[in-house]
């Protein structure tokens, strides 16, 4: 479950709580959500769908 995972921000949300943005969470696989609806939905990645995709960003 999303709620069990450990997060993480983006650096482009300039680290503080104001700053929203996206998190992600690496933990078998890539979850994404939105920093400011944490509650909300989540979208999941393959390891190997989410190191394609960091590469080519």
């Amino acid at each position: 479950m999303a709620e069990d995972r450990v997060w993480h921000k983006s650096t482009y949300s300039n680290g503080t709580p104001e700053g929203d943005c996206v998190e992600v969470s690496l933990q078998h696989d890539a979850h994404v959500r939105d920093s400011k609806n944490a509650a909300g939905e989540v979208l999941t990645f393959s390891t190997s769908a989410w190191r394609v995709f960091v590469d080519l960003v």
